[in-house]
């Protein structure tokens, strides 16, 4: 079960490592040439999604990759239409930093036949948007205000609001193309305050930031656009988690 792994991670205080590829910007073709450097890095979760899925290859994405690894494929959904039971598991976001009712629980109505039938292990997850100093394209599409990047105490409170509603996880994402990622203050001030997994991603783009995050205190650490310009990043940002675990193991 995908969400054991991560509550293990949260209780051991370690990070996992998490490669998220679009499928509108990845072809199914090369979905096994991303499966090998996945599996040589020891990449430890490929999360699945985009904000537009423009074009609808993401079920055969999936089964290339899946052909080529056992690395866990977690969906990671810009829409309803993104859940496709060939996954894993699905993270079942409710967008708790905005007030677009439809993102906090009018999708998840239209949607929730569809999830029980699918099988897939459903994680309820609290995503939080966070400045990352340009509008991306998931504060767009979602038609809601991040929160401010230097707010780390807005963070926690509605990072509390989502745990005490019952969320698994809690995602805090300064969103694809972020200029800068969620800073290290407010990862270290919602991980230490929350007794779920916390999950981060938006902006990463250097295996230093990898490190960064993993001493912060984040459970998984996602990148994205990073690794879809330079795939050859995943080696060196696979082993700055495993190398910021070390040093929280030697604290």
């Amino acid at each position: 079960m995908v969400l054991t792994q991560f509550r293990a991670l949260k209780e051991q205080q370690k990070s996992g490592f998490a490669v998220l590829a679009d499928p509108d910007k990845i072809a199914p073709a090369d979905m096994h040439h991303l499966a090998r450097l996945c599996n040589n890095a020891g990449v430890d979760y490929l999360l699945m999604g985009g904000s537009l899925l423009m074009i609808h290859q993401m079920e055969l994405c999936i089964q290339r990759f899946k052909a080529e690894s056992n690395i866990p494929v977690v969906l990671f959904p810009g829409s309803p239409a993104q859940v496709t039971p060939y996954a894993d598991a699905l993270l079942y976001l409710s967008l708790i930093s905005g007030r677009n009712p439809e993102l906090l629980i009018g999708q998840h109505v239209a949607s929730a036949p569809q999830v029980k039938a699918s099988g897939l292990e459903v994680i309820s997850t609290g995503y939080i948007i966070v400045d990352g100093g340009t509008q991306t394209t998931v504060s767009y599409m979602s038609n809601t205000t991040p929160l401010p990047a230097d707010k780390p105490d807005i963070a926690l409170c509605t990072a509390w609001a989502g745990e005490l509603q019952g969320k698994h996880a809690i995602y805090l994402d300064a969103g694809s193309g972020a200029k800068r990622p969620v800073s290290v203050e407010m990862i270290q001030k919602v991980s230490s305050n929350i007794a779920v997994p916390l999950i981060v991603g938006g902006g990463i783009c250097t295996p230093e930031k990898v490190y960064d995050n993993c001493r912060a205190g984040a459970n998984i650490i996602v990148v994205g656009n990073a690794i879809e310009r330079d795939p050859m990043l995943i080696k060196d940002m696979a082993q700055a988690a495993k190398a910021g675990n070390e040093y929280v193991l030697e604290r």
